[in-house]
């Protein structure tokens, strides 16, 4: 594993600092009320503020400050949404699904459906054999070299960093996420229409105040920054060297969690605006400790701090690892293939 001792997964495993880790799960009304008046509030006045900058004709440069702080503050809520879809925010399961409805309506995000979608990916996190939902498009090295050219070819294309973390938000937040997943319910495709006409009533009301196209401008270019966060985060977490990636036959949910699952250390303004996620082999190993629990847990558990973290400026590596090497347990480039080829001699 990823540790900074000698401690194994194994020996993880099987302490009992593992049930201590319960202690953590309850939720604190306190706290989660609190979060919720330090990010809908201020992301609220932005948006007064952001209006009035369009209307005023302010320095743009001053409205960009502005996109950027709110789409930090819309990414905190995504954190919210995320912890009530696990029904961790609050202790009442109404609450977590109020809530939550009211956090996807803002990220343009279906409670239900991404709910469902995501605790498929916590019970397959790092399984070869269970791959497809809820994650990155992830290829082994074998199966990209038989591919047909199409699947090669669509394959680098979603993972080009331009098509991930540019094209990819719109098309994710802004059109994918307006229908239900395949396999999808009936309770999360009722879900998804309820935030489509919920997302559509908000258009309606702005057009008839602020304006069509100030909303627009000013939605779909926090979408735009938050998304890229958003969808960088949860690439990170992932997808960076010595990640665990396993068999079902060998998949062990312990190991996955700890070395499938990144200790990302931010800065501490950007783990604020991140609602402590970084810390997100906790989260897959406890789901149900709320963000607010996340440091205090990490901070009272000393073997949890023998996992070595990514720093921002290592974490930019990442992009350069596509393909899982499964004779060798590791990520590896595109690139290391070509290098990999046999070189051929001209005949004599």
């Amino acid at each position: 594993m990823r540790a900074k001792t000698g401690a194994t997964s194994a020996q993880m495993h099987a302490a009992n600092w593992y049930r201590s880790l319960a202690a953590y799960e309850q939720p604190n009304l306190r706290r989660a009320c609190w979060q919720l008046l330090n990010t809908l509030v201020p992301y609220a006045l932005l948006w007064i503020l952001m209006i009035w900058m369009i209307r005023r004709a302010v320095s743009y440069w001053w409205l960009a400050a502005a996109l950027v702080v709110a789409a930090g503050l819309l990414v905190r809520i995504f954190i919210i949404f995320h912890d009530c879809c696990h029904e961790s925010f609050f202790a009442s399961r109404r609450a977590n699904q109020l809530v939550g409805y009211v956090a996807g309506i803002l990220t343009f995000t279906s409670f239900e459906d991404w709910r469902w979608s995501h605790a498929r990916h916590h019970a397959t996190a790092g399984d070869l054999d269970r791959r497809g939902m809820g994650d990155i498009w992830t290829l082994t090295v074998a199966e990209y070299q038989a591919a047909p050219w199409r699947t090669r070819l669509a394959y680098r294309l979603v993972r080009n960093p331009f098509v991930l973390l540019v094209l990819g938000p719109p098309l994710l937040f802004i059109l994918a996420q307006r229908v239900p997943q395949r396999g999808a319910g009936k309770r999360e495709r009722l879900s998804v229409l309820l935030t489509d006409l919920a997302i559509l009533a908000i258009i309606s009301v702005a057009s008839m105040t602020i304006g069509l196209r100030v909303y627009l401008v000013l939605q779909l270019a926090v979408m735009w920054i938050a998304g890229t966060g958003g969808i960088w985060l949860f690439y990170v977490q992932h997808q960076f060297d010595g990640v665990y990636w396993a068999r079902h036959q060998d998949w062990d949910y312990f190991q996955a969690a700890i070395e499938g699952s990144s200790y990302y250390r931010l800065p501490k303004v950007l783990q604020w605006f991140s609602g402590n996620i970084g810390l997100h082999y906790i989260h897959h190993l406890r789901p149900r400790i709320p963000n607010y629990n996340l440091q205090r847990c990490y901070d009272h558990t000393p073997i949890l701090q023998t996992v070595a973290p990514i720093t921002l400026r290592q974490s930019l590596r990442s992009l350069s690892l596509n393909l899982w090497d499964e004779p060798n347990h590791q990520l590896v480039s595109f690139r290391s293939l070509k290098r990999a080829q046999p070189q051929r001699t001209l005949p004599r």
